[in-house]
């Protein structure tokens, strides 16, 4: 057992041949605690007394049962070290203020990295400096931040980026990289990302986007309206963002059956040297309402069911196929009125029932949640 407390604690010593006083330092995230453990003489844990530093003493507050739970359950005194290290470690996850100080050359080589980047790349910095926000400029003039948190062995480890990107933000990092070589990476994946954001740029300048509602640099998908309740949803690729996307058209049959048709008919005329709003106008031969002749309140029907537009994140997407009804739903708001009406019927995830407006024979899935 003695070789096993030194391999764990080599800083915590008998003080005595019987050895029921030990004294020392336990370690733990790479900070040291005072710590005096006395044992009865028969070497009883669950009769063990701890005195600890303030700092322990500080860190270990609202753990105390837990101590003593471990103090009556550990076989002998290596386990209990381990267990004691595992509750300061959850201790100091816990408690942002108790982590450990990076030393001195940490703070100075973060002067030095930044002075070599450009101070006027800095957005924003935290307060313990371990959180840094980098502005960056693309070659079109968008504005992006990188988010980079470091970690307290800066620059031997590697830090933690983010960013608002539709791809995973992938940096590579040796000991003697610094925040230049996060900017320039990030500003590499920036220029490689351009196209794609263009394609997307155009669509929101040019046409009304009912989702996502405020679309982030993140979002590869855009639902564009075409008409009063229906529209159309496209996912583009991020590597090759003018190639066909995928492409749904969203709401009553006898509307979205003609389109779908125009673009299976029209799909080889896809051309990927124009833009996707260009091709969409050409394959669907149609022109889509924008904000220089269309009002958007044109397409922000409300629920017929909760008499709002939007619900959370959802808009109405589900639409009575009569041509005299027409009528909008929520996916969810339909699916629930259905399922409450003794008339309708479910086969898998779908229930069949009627219109709550017209009472015409109308279908909706079951409502799933996005991840």
């Amino acid at each position: 057992m003695e070789s096993l407390l030194v391999k764990e604690s080599p800083l915590l010593l008998p003080l005595n041949k019987e050895k029921t006083v030990y004294d020392g330092f336990i370690t733990v995230q790479e900070r040291d605690f005072r710590i005096r453990i006395l044992l009865p003489p028969d070497h009883q844990l669950k009769l063990a007394k701890l005195h600890c530093c303030w700092q322990l003493k500080q860190l270990l507050c609202g753990y105390e049962h837990i101590v003593k739970q471990r103090l009556h359950h550990s076989p002998d005194l290596v386990s209990f070290v381990l267990e004691l290290k595992t509750v300061l470690e959850v201790a100091l996850k816990c408690r942002p203020e108790c982590r450990s100080i990076p030393p001195p050359q940490y703070y100075s080589q973060l002067i030095i990295e930044m002075e070599d980047l450009g101070w006027d790349k800095l957005v924003s910095i935290d307060t313990e400096f371990r959180t840094l926000r980098l502005r960056a400029e693309d070659s079109s003039g968008r504005q992006h931040v990188v988010t980079v948190k470091l970690k307290p062995k800066h620059p031997v480890e590697a830090p933690w980026c983010s960013a608002d990107l539709p791809v995973p933000l992938a940096m590579t990092w040796t000991p003697q990289s610094s925040l230049g070589h996060v900017h320039t990476q990030f500003l590499l994946l920036l220029e490689s990302l351009a196209e794609f954001w263009a394609v997307l740029d155009e669509i929101d300048e040019k046409t009304w986007v009912l989702e996502p509602e405020k679309p982030s640099r993140a979002d590869t998908m855009r639902r564009i309206a075409i008409a009063n309740n229906v529209s159309i949803k496209v996912e583009v690729d991020t590597r090759h963002p003018k190639m066909l996307p995928e492409c749904c058209l969203l709401g009553a049959e006898h509307v979205v059956t003609p389109l779908r048709n125009k673009l299976n008919a029209n799909m080889h005329l896809w051309n990927p040297d124009c833009s996707i709003l260009q091709n969409l106008r050409d394959v669907l031969e149609i022109e889509f309402p924008s904000p220089a002749t269309h009002e958007k309140s044109s397409f922000s029907a409300e629920c017929g069911i909760c008499y709002a537009y939007r619900l959370e994140s959802a808009i109405p997407d589900q639409v009575c196929n009569d041509p005299r009804c027409g009528q909008p739903f929520h996916q969810a708001c339909l699916y629930e009125w259905l399922r409450g009406l003794p008339s309708s019927r479910q086969s898998f995830n779908i229930v069949f029932g009627e219109c709550p407006y017209c009472s015409k024979p109308i279908t909706v899935k079951m409502s799933t949640q996005k991840p």
